[in-house]
């Protein structure tokens, strides 16, 4: 079977599962990561302005990337008595206590994006994302494609103790290791940033004689990716030609990239998903019907011959 259907209907295990619209006005607080990179921002506006088409009045909270940040507005939000709130988890270990002050509180939790590192599954509802694993295996299996399974590797990773570094990582080297050569022979974290990225790849540069020997570059987001590049071309390199560059995200920037020859293939990261989030959260304040605990959001593979939307 082709390698990157067999990936596609790996998928069909998690539960799919999207709510009708919202028909009553609720106060939802939602703590967010941070700004970082070019996803995340359209992602926060898109939840902003799907909250007013909703009704909803959404309490918004930037935690700057910082976990004692994110840990203070979901107080915040308990102390207000919200309905509901929703949370973009910075990392994914310290939220026992906090979540369980709104279980005692009575407000339901519900993940979005990223997940938690928590024993006790009660202490959220769901969890509302992609399938961070998912997407490092279309990573490594379109890259073992165009390879033809014999590639070295550099890895940008995303930001330590994130789960969308953490599973995209497992993920992609899950699909690597079924094929004898092709390795990651260089990893380092980019911090989900453009300026992250292009450091981490000029230290790669020098570190390799300017890549020799390397065939794919592989970064845990697009704007690392877009950093690799700059940095690559800073270099005299040809990114996208002497070698297959693959990323995750799908951003507008990426998009010309992939247009450009820069780049070769992105999985896609929705960002406009307020509209699966919302129906979720608004439907189960209604009725408390339980929910499976993790709601898929589905990914695809982008390349310059398959541009998509």
């Amino acid at each position: 079977m082709h390698v990157l259907k067999w990936l596609g209907c790996a998928a069909i295990g998690a539960t799919m599962f999207f709510a009708g619209s919202s028909a009553f006005a609720v106060t939802i607080g939602f703590s967010q990561v941070g700004d970082e990179g070019d996803w995340r921002p359209a992602w926060s506006k898109d939840m902003q302005e799907e909250a007013k088409k909703e009704g909803i009045d959404l309490k918004f909270a930037d935690a700057q990337g910082k976990e004692e940040e994110q840990l203070k507005a979901v107080r915040s939000f308990i102390a207000q008595k919200v309905d509901a709130i929703i949370i973009a988890p910075v990392v994914v270990t310290g939220w026992d206590q906090v979540l369980g002050e709104a279980k005692k509180a009575g407000i339901p939790v519900f993940l979005a994006d990223r997940d938690v590192d928590t024993a006790d599954k009660s202490l959220f509802v769901t969890r509302i994302s992609a399938d961070f694993n998912l997407e490092g295996r279309l990573a490594g299996a379109w890259l073992a494609q165009a390879s033809k399974g014999n590639c070295n590797i550099v890895e940008l990773q995303g930001t330590t103790g994130a789960a969308p570094a953490i599973e995209r990582k497992k993920g992609f080297e899950a699909v690597i290791s079924l094929f004898p050569n092709m390795k990651i022979v260089k990893t380092q974290s980019g911090n989900f940033t453009t300026d992250g990225g292009k450091q981490v790849m000029e230290a790669f540069i020098k570190s390799t004689d300017n890549l020799k020997g390397i065939c794919g570059v592989f970064a845990h987001n697009d704007n690392m990716q877009l950093g690799a590049i700059q940095a690559m071309k800073e270099a005299g390199l040809k990114p996208g030609k002497d070698f297959l560059l693959v990323s995750v995200d799908y951003v507008p920037a990426e998009k010309e990239a992939l247009a450009a020859g820069d780049a070769n293939a992105s999985v896609e990261l929705r960002s406009a998903i307020g509209k699966y989030i919302y129906p979720v959260v608004t439907d189960y304040l209604k009725d408390k019907k339980e929910l499976p605990k993790w709601i898929v959001i589905p990914s695809d593979l982008h390349t310059a011959a398959t541009p998509g939307n």
